[in-house]
């Protein structure tokens, strides 16, 4: 399985979202790393075509994902980096509201809700209404739909926003669990939430692919005279590093 994308450029106006950004993702967990501004939720909304690309190529196993239509927006899971609930509706209710969306059949759809609430932890609050929720719960729900139907590549946009270090955690071991034989792009600045979890990093600054590479080979790019002296280095240097001067937008 492999999500290919070739010298994909989006621009809004005079501006560069992405410059000619190349890479290819197999099965596994990306960490998108970036500020905000520097081209991680306009790359997300190209690879899921809710953005119109200016220039180059996006390829599932191959083929041209403008080309397979429904067909890849199938192998699709987004969990937004806004949450959009009906507040009213139970953890249930909108789970199978958001199945009708994604065209599940309706003989699978009470199967499909009953995994995914059993693969979020949140099987045995599926009858409360979303206004009820912390922080941390609205967003498994939030995951929940992200894995309705045979999803392939999982495309997850600052999924720990606003959570405290706890719900955070949770939703860092949820994602991780979730991994084995999908493809799951991680785009956030928080870098303790793909430090631990992410088989590599990519470091986005001001729209282009800075550099790439496991935390452990990021970390070892840091020049001598530049890492900290009062504790061992990190990827919070790394960031601080290629990335501090990006203020965003």
């Amino acid at each position: 399985m492999e999500l290919k994308l070739e010298h994909v450029t989006k621009k809004y106006g005079d501006t560069l979202a992405l410059n000619d950004f190349s890479y290819t993702f197999r099965e596994g967990i990306y960490g998108i790393l970036g500020a905000n501004g520097a081209g991680k939720s306009t790359m997300m909304n190209l690879i899921t075509d809710n953005l119109k690309r200016d220039a180059g190529d996006i390829l599932f196993d191959g083929k041209d994902v403008r080309g397979m239509g429904r067909d890849f927006r199938r192998t699709l899971g987004y969990m937004p980096q806004q949450q959009g609930f009906y507040e009213g509706m139970t953890a249930e209710s909108f789970l199978v509201y958001m199945a009708e969306l994604k065209e599940i059949p309706r003989k699978e759809i009470r199967k499909e809700v009953d995994r995914v609430l059993e693969l979020t932890n949140i099987a045995d609050v599926r009858h409360r209404r979303i206004r009820t929720f912390s922080g941390g719960m609205k967003q498994r729900v939030v995951l929940a739909q992200a894995l309705l139907g045979q999803t392939k590549v999982l495309i997850l946009d600052e999924p720990t926003a606003g959570l405290d270090p706890k719900e955070r955690a949770r939703l860092r071991d949820h994602i991780y669990r979730l991994s084995q034989d999908r493809i799951v792009l991680l785009a956030t600045h928080i870098v303790s939430d793909i430090e631990a979890i992410a088989d590599q990093i990519l470091l986005l600054k001001k729209g282009q692919l800075l550099k790439t590479g496991t935390s452990e080979e990021l970390i070892g790019s840091l020049p001598q005279d530049w890492k900290p002296v009062l504790h061992a280095p990190g990827l919070e240097d790394v960031y601080l590093y290629y990335l501090g001067e990006d203020d965003g937008e």
